[in-house]
Order: structure tokens, then C-alpha cells, then sequence
């Protein structure tokens, strides 16, 4: 249970900053709403689903290579000064070429009258590219202390910055023409105030990392980088092909819509994809923790088990998360204050849904990363991908955005399914997957239940009190066919003991 409470709490702390980055974006959702008109968030929509895109570009694997190569002993620094000044060769040599091609890019997304976008999401990308390995370094040495302050600070900065020039500038410059403000404030700029916002903590987190950053030494081991190279290209197609699942469909949206206005589409499914966001915290916090945890664990005999036990916690705990936001949908869409983006909320459970399988790929991808077949784990994500591609481009003429939530849930949903045959084959662990299952398929019922309870018309309070209800026994459903697990965990265990 010792290794089982240290991954709790590195996921914690990471959980922090990644919670904390996004609830507080997320809480900035309905201020951007209410400033900027639904084709401005449109376009803001745009700008981040290329950013994650050309991030997998510019990192091309290599934090993943450095979990797997920093485990040889004596060779960490030899690892970290390889992996660093290759990341600093191409990262340069990336920024260059999406600066040149800008105007190329900006078509691409749908944002051609914008090319400043793309300049500027340039370095965004190029600085957080360099902090990467920073972070993994973090991770790796068991820092999560530091890891968790540098992006909460940082993303307090950037809503600092956000609304200094989209609401604190213009009420200067109203109140005094002709004040210092006035001189570098340009009212049209809209939407590029959010990305520069987005620069400046992107800079503000190179600073903090330098110290780690410049402890490089100019000294690649080449040998050491082919081996490399080898092991992380196939998670560049991997990351390619998921990226491709998790963002590119606002792109989609843009090229294939026949909406009126596609750009508030977009706009609408990319705000309420925000209310998936507690499942995708979790696992975006959790995926932060394990995948140093598990290599470290994969030498150990007990590893399979202890990777089994993990993925039962995971799962009850995204199932307890998924009842949380579905069942109580009609109070988390109050957070979104223009009533527009309301008809978009019957893609969030579907979403909800999606991320759950997309935790537990993250739980199973584990196998081929210890076992070095990462070129079977990007084609796994490239089957994910064609199946989003195809979806999409047959849907979306005719469905919109709900082809996308769709096309998610089913690219996920395979890609989870292929990863267990594959890995039970490969590498077997014993997960209890029919129970699991099991509890995944009550969850779907409970929200069903709920939905047609919903149906009959009653008081809005009558409603959440039946969700509660509905939470509450399965709470106490999972309480009793787990009690053996659960008694074993420090708190839970005491208050078990109690009631027995």
C-alpha cells in the first residue's frame, strides 16, 4: 500500500496544479464568453487546438524517452544534456519554419485574415517545448511541490495579463483618451490579448525552470540519442494521431460545417467540451504521476499486481466523477453565462464517457512503453485517428459538433479495447476487467435513470435530490463489493473498522 500512497500523493500535488490551471481557465470561460463575441471564442477555439497539435511536434516523445533512459544508473546527466540540446536544435528549427509558413498555418485553421496568431503561438510552443524536460526532471526526482507551484503562478499570470487588457485598458483608456495606456492599447486586438497572455506565462515558466533548464551540459552522448530517437519517434506518430482525437475536431468543425456561422459551432462545442473538464483533470493529474511511478515499478515482481490495483482505483474514482458532472448538469451549466451555449450540452456526457476510456488507455499504454513497443502503441493511436478522421468527415456535413463527441467516444473506446488484447498478450497483468466493466455499465444505467426521472418535469430540486440519491447508492454499492480493498487505505480503512 506504501507504493499505492505515494503515486495518491504525487497525483495530489500534481492533481493541484493541473485542477488549479484548469478550474481557473475554465472559470475564465464565462468571463471570455461575456467579453468576446461566440466568432472571436470561435477563433480563440482555433489558435488551441493547434497549439497541443504542434506541441507533440516539437517534443517528438522525447518526456516519455527520458522516464524510460533515466532509469539507467550513472547515466542520468548523460540522458538529461542528450535529450536537452536535441530539444534545443529542433526547437529552434521548428519555431523558424512555422514562422515562415505562418500564412500557411493561419489558412489551415481558418484564421487566415490572423497570421500574427501563429507568430506568436510560436514561441509560445517553443518555450513551453524547452520547459518539458524540466518538468519531467521534476517528476522524476519526486518534486511535485515546485512542479505544482510553477503552473499554478504561472496560470494566475496569465489571467492577470487576460484581464489587464480585455477589461482593466479599456475602462483606462474610456476614462482618460490620452492616458500611458492609450499609447500601447489597441482595442481590435481581441482574441491576440489571450495569446499574448498565454506568452507571457509561457516566459514567466522558463524563468522559474531555468535552474534546472541550464543544467545541461553541451555533451550528447550520440550513441545514446540514436537509441533515443528510436524509442521516442514512435510516440511522435502516437502523440500525432491523439492529438488528432483530442483537438483537431474544432479544426474539423471549421472545414467540413455547413453550419450558417461555423465559427460559433465551434465556439459552443469547445465551451461545453470544458465541462468534461473534472474526468480529463484526473487524468491529465494522474497520467502526470504514474508514468514515472510505473517505471519505476516495473522491475519489481509485484508490478502487474500493483499496476492492476491502480487501475481499480482509477476507474471507481472516474466513475464517481462522471455521476458528479452528469448527474448534476443542470447546476454546472449556470457556470456558462450565455444561454447560446446551453444547446450544446447533450454532447457532455458522451464526452464524459470518452475521457473515461481514455483514462484507462492511459492506465493500459503502460506495456508497450516498459516493453519498448511503442511503434505497436502509435498504431493504436493512428486506428484512433482514422476512426476520428472518417467520423467526422461523414458527420459532421449533417450532425456538427455532436459527429465529434461521437467520433471521440468511439476513437477512444476502440483504442481502449485494442490496448487490453494487445497488452494482456504482450505483458499481462490481472486486471479485474469484468468488474470494472460492471461498474462502468451501472454508472451508464444511473444516468439514464436519472435523465428519464429529469423527463417527468418536477422542481429542479427534486431533480438533485434524486441525483444525490442516485450517488450516494452507488457510493455505498461500491463500498460493499470493495470493502476489502478500501479497509486497507489509511482513512477510509479507520472509518470501515468503526462501522463494522
Amino acid at each position: 500500500m506504501s507504493t499505492l500512497k505515494k503515486l495518491s500523493g504525487q497525483t495530489l500535488w500534481y492533481g493541484v496544479s493541473s485542477i488549479a490551471a484548469r478550474f481557473l481557465n475554465y472559470l475564465l470561460f464565462p468571463y471570455l464568453t461575456s467579453i468576446l463575441p461566440p466568432d472571436f471564442y470561435g477563433d480563440m477555439s482555433l489558435v488551441y487546438a493547434l497549439i497541443p497539435f504542434l506541441n507533440i511536434l516539437f517534443t517528438y516523445g522525447l518526456e516519455t524517452a527520458y522516464f524510460r533512459f533515466v532509469q539507467q544508473k550513472g547515466r542520468e546527466q548523460t540522458v538529461y544534456d542528450t535529450i536537452t540540446v536535441s530539444l534545443i536544435i529542433s526547437t529552434i528549427s521548428f519555431t523558424c519554419l512555422m514562422i515562415l509558413f505562418r500564412d500557411q498555418f493561419a489558412d489551415l485553421i481558418s484564421i487566415k485574415n490572423h497570421p500574427e496568431y501563429i507568430t506568436w503561438s510560436a514561441f509560445i510552443i517553443a518555450l513551453d517545448a524547452l520547459t518539458t524536460i524540466s518538468f519531467a526532471r521534476l517528476r522524476q526526482e519526486g518534486r511535485p511541490v515546485k512542479y505544482a507551484l510553477v503552473r499554478v503562478f504561472g496560470i494566475l499570470i496569465n489571467i492577470g495579463v487576460t484581464i489587464f487588457f480585455l477589461s482593466v485598458c479599456p475602462a483606462l483608456v474610456k476614462k482618460n483618451p490620452a492616458s500611458f495606456v492609450a499609447t500601447f492599447y489597441d482595442p481590435t486586438m481581441g482574441v491576440g490579448y489571450i495569446i499574448i497572455a498565454n506568452l507571457v506565462q509561457s516566459g514567466f515558466t522558463f524563468l522559474m525552470l531555468s535552474k534546472e533548464f541550464f543544467s545541461f551540459r553541451w555533451k550528447p552522448d550520440f550513441a545514446l540519442w540514436k537509441q533515443i530517437m528510436l524509442y521516442s519517434l514512435p510516440l511522435l506518430v502516437a502523440g500525432f494521431g491523439g492529438m488528432i482525437n483530442e483537438t483537431f475536431d474544432r479544426i474539423m468543425l471549421g472545414w467540413w460545417s455547413t453550419a450558417p456561422n461555423y465559427k460559433t459551432e465551434i465556439a459552443i462545442y469547445s465551451g461545453c467540451y470544458k465541462l468534461a473538464i473534472l474526468i480529463s483533470l484526473f487524468v491529465q493529474a494522474f497520467r502526470l504521476g504514474a508514468e514515472p511511478f510505473f517505471f519505476k515499478q516495473a522491475q519489481g515482481e509485484d508490478a502487474p499486481r500493483i499496476y492492476a490495483r491502480v487501475m481499480k482505483f482509477f476507474v471507481i474514482t472516474i466513475c464517481f466523477m462522471f455521476l458528479v458532472v452528469a448527474l448534476y448538469l443542470d447546476s454546472w451549466k449556470l457556470l456558462i453565462r450565455r444561454e447560446i451555449y446551453w444547446e450544446g450540452l447533450k454532447v457532455v456526457p458522451i464526452l464524459l464517457f470518452a475521457n473515461m476510456f481514455l483514462g484507462i488507455y492511459y492506465n493500459l499504454s503502460i506495456w508497450y512503453k516498459i516493453t519498448g513497443k511503442t511503434k505497436i502503441g502509435a498504431s493504436i493511436t493512428f486506428i484512433g485517428a482514422a476512426i476520428t478522421l472518417a467520423i467526422n468527415a461523414a458527420f459532421i456535413p449533417a450532425f456538427g459538433y455532436m459527429a465529434c463527441a461521437w467520433a471521440t467516444f468511439f476513437c477512444y473506446g476502440t483504442m481502449m479495447v485494442i490496448s487490453f488484447t494487445r497488452g494482456q498478450k504482450a505483458y499481462y497483468v490481472p486486471y479485474a476487467w469484468k468488474k470494472l466493466i460492471a461498474y462502468m455499465v451501472i454508472v451508464a444505467l444511473l444516468y439514464f435513470i436519472h435523465a428519464a426521472f429529469e423527463s417527468i418535469g418536477l422542481n429542479v430540486w427534486f431533480n438533485r435530490g434524486f441525483a444525490t440519491l442516485l450517488l450516494m447508492v452507488f457510493g455505498w454499492f461500491i463500498l460493499n463489493v470493495e470493502r476489502k480493498e478500501f479497509i486497507k487505505l489509511p482513512v477510509i480503512g479507520r472509518m470501515l473498522n468503526k462501522t463494522a
